[in-house]
């Protein structure tokens, strides 16, 4: 059997249950009682462990496998939630998540056999067992009384069918059917053993309902209640012909106790009145079943669960990138429109410029559809850092506490994929250098627990992403120093540096303030890493910081990377757009108002000195040669920054679509792309925050 064609449905699936096995063996830890946890991970293990085995992963299966033995042993209460015992479920996650990356790469597993883990996972069960045999060895310790099946009260459309089947002199059975423990799709052996019990009769009810059995939420048995003229003998001999099935017993049924309903039903219920019925008979169900129901209609549960339902479809991020270049042709077309409306001579009829309008409304929405559909919650992102820190926290020796709101702020896909390991350097550098150790917070009368923050939040057309610890701040004399020592700045330019400029140094390829390097940090690549990642996405990054209070780091990314509202400018015979989320505004500003601050060419404006930029020089266009009346400046905005883009003329604000340059041109950055304008022309894009 092939089944690549099926590989890229077991990846995405796969890392479904990889991040669901992380959140809940995260709250496995933390509440060792809590049954809902413990299920949830075992449905888990099981489901990777079939899909592995149906994809021939043998090693991948037997891990699985290995767990789901002990998680089965947790479930029962033969084993107890120890911290040890978390390790090592955290150890075995670590290697599904080595084979799955093998698994992307290639196609194959790899080789790794996993033998300690297995080992460890075998001396758990071991231990059980031994156990287990001294408890049967006490004569003392009777064993407890096997539950009765609690009695089934029938609705009364199913007291009718009783009554029919006992009239025509036909038999009811109530079956209880066990299938092994080693079974993979629970789900499907049921419908074999409700096919086997179909051709000796009919299936009249099953306990947990027909819908659930198809969900796989059931354990290893069920309960069906079943009307046929063969003997009881003949209807088990069929389901236990069914392979896979450990045990069929049952019991004729001879009397039966009616519900009274609320109100008056026919003996002829449609099938969806005898649905909602099923649903509401939770009381008549064996308890154990009733403890892992989920919350009717797909609601969240106390514990913060995420709903059952989830009305997604999976798309290739290469078909959307298609979709979305069609759009950005389609706003290329309606902005040649509009060009040809704007700059034709003679009259131009009405019904043409409302054309124009209606199809500016159309692509607008197309637009913000397909944006919408490329969106994602940072929730991706975010949610394995909880796991991340729990890891540190036992590294480092540091009791800390991660806390992240927003994880519902929505970001561009492309961004998504490229924000996390940035996010992740520094919560590591928070984790490492920004909390200090136990005893040093305890003596500077701080809470023994440090705390780390993450918050996401939109703001304008940006997403603001803020990483914050109580820790102990940044030393600038520390970092000062350093960069001396190491040769990165020298005496004169340290006697001249501000806090600011100091703090910048950390963002420098191989630079790090660690007396030790070790697996966590010291190389130097965390802090560059972040930088470079997120000036490449168009964002930037600003520290504040207060020595012995703590650090915050202040990641500004734009929604989106495809399509943005721009101010178009002229300089000279050429045209550039400034994207409309770094102006602050637009000002005049006569010759005579322009001072001189350290040779520096400044404005005045309401109170704040800012540094004017001469984008002709900057760009290399002839300036002209009259001094004119007036300058037109935009100011645009970098965090807390300002400065003044002095342009020739304002052409106006247009919605425009961000092209490549590709990597034949080299621009220092300072041009972030190109855009096609409505007649033909290309305009470069420039970028405000490189430029500042």
């Amino acid at each position: 059997m092939d089944v690549s064609q099926y590989l890229e449905i077991f990846i995405d699936e796969t890392q479904e249950h990889i991040q669901t096995l992380n959140d809940q063996l995260m709250i496995m830890e933390q509440e060792p009682e809590n049954p809902d946890a413990i299920n949830e991970i075992f449905r888990a293990a099981h489901s990777l462990k079939g899909m592995a085995g149906t994809m021939g992963y043998k090693r991948m299966q037997h891990l699985t496998h290995m767990m789901e033995n002990v998680l089965s042993e947790i479930r029962n209460g033969k084993v107890g939630v120890s911290a040890m015992l978390a390790d090592v479920l955290f150890q075995c996650l670590d290697a599904i998540e080595g084979y799955l990356a093998n698994i992307q790469e290639s196609a194959d597993e790899g080789t790794e056999d996993n033998e300690a883990i297995i080992r460890q996972l075998n001396n758990i069960l071991e231990a059980d067992g031994q156990a287990e045999k001294e408890e049967e060895a006490q004569p003392a310790k009777e064993e407890a009384p096997k539950k009765e099946p609690e009695k089934i009260i029938f609705a009364e459309f199913e007291a009718n069918a009783i009554r029919e089947a006992f009239e025509k002199g036909m038999n009811v059975y109530d079956i209880q059917v066990v299938v092994e423990e080693s079974c993979i799709l629970k789900a499907a052996r049921a419908f074999l053993v409700f096919k086997a019990i179909e051709e000796n009769g009919e299936v009249m009810k099953s306990i947990p309902s027909v819908q659930d059995i198809e969900d796989e939420k059931f354990d290893f048995d069920f309960r069906v209640i079943v009307i046929s003229k063969q003997s009881i003998d003949k209807v088990i001999s069929a389901i236990k012909n069914v392979s896979e099935v450990k045990d069929a017993s049952g019991v004729q049924i001879t009397s039966y106790e009616e519900e009274k309903p609320k109100a008056p039903q026919t003996a002829a219920q449609p099938k969806q009145e005898a649905a909602k019925t099923e649903m509401a008979k939770t009381e008549s169900q064996p308890q154990k079943k009733e403890e892992k129901k989920p919350a009717s209609g797909g609601a969240a549960k106390a514990g913060g669960s995420k709903p059952v339902v989830n009305r997604s479809v999976r798309v290739d991020i290469e078909k959307l990138d298609v979709l979305m270049n069609l759009v950005s042709e389609l706003i290329i077309a309606k902005n040649g429109l509009v060009s040809v409306s704007n700059t034709e001579n003679g009259v131009i009829s009405q019904g043409f410029n409302e054309q124009i309008e209606y199809l500016e409304r159309v692509t607008t929405n197309l637009h913000e559809s397909v944006m919408k559909v490329r969106m994602m919650p940072i929730e991706t992102v975010t949610q394995k850092f909880p796991r991340m820190i729990r890891d540190l926290n036992k590294k480092l020796d540091k009791k800390m506490e991660l806390t992240i709101t927003g994880e519902d702020t929505e970001l561009d896909r492309t961004v998504i994929d490229e924000i996390g390991d940035p996010l992740m350097h520094l919560l590591r550098n928070s984790a490492d250098h920004g909390l200090e150790a136990n005893s040093v917070r305890v003596q500077r009368g701080k809470p023994e627990i440090g705390q780390i923050r993450l918050d996401a939040y939109q703001d304008g057309n940006n997403v603001v992403i803020e990483v914050k610890d109580d820790g102990n701040g940044i030393d600038v004399e520390k970092v000062k120093n350093k960069a001396l020592i190491s040769g990165k700045i020298t005496q004169e330019q340290a006697d001249g540096m501000n806090d600011k400029e100091i703090i910048d140094l950390l963002f420098q390829p191989s630079f790090s303030t660690a007396e030790v390097v070790s697996d966590v940090s010291g190389r130097g690549v965390g802090l560059d890493v972040v930088k470079t990642k997120i000036e490449a996405l168009g964002g930037d990054i600003e520290v504040k910081t207060k020595l012995g209070e703590g650090s915050n780091f202040i990641i500004r990314l734009p929604l989106t990377l495809a399509i943005i509202q721009a101010l178009m400018v002229e300089l000279g015979d050429e045209k550039y757009a400034i994207s409309l989320g770094s102006i602050e505004t637009i000002e005049d500003v006569m010759p005579d108002e322009i001072k001189y601050v350290q040779s520096k060419e400044v404005i005045h404006l309401r109170g704040m000195v800012i540094p004017i930029i001469r984008l002709d020089s900057v760009l290399d266009i002839v300036p002209a040669e009259e001094v004119p009346e007036s300058y037109t400046v935009v100011i645009v905005k970098k965090g807390d920054k300002l400065a003044g883009l002095v342009v020739d003329r304002l052409i106006g604000q247009q919605e425009i679509v961000i092209k490549s340059l590709g990597k034949y041109i080299n621009n220092n950055n300072i041009i972030g792309g190109a855009t096609i304008l409505g007649d033909g022309e290309v305009a470069l894009i420039l970028d405000a925050n490189t430029l500042l």
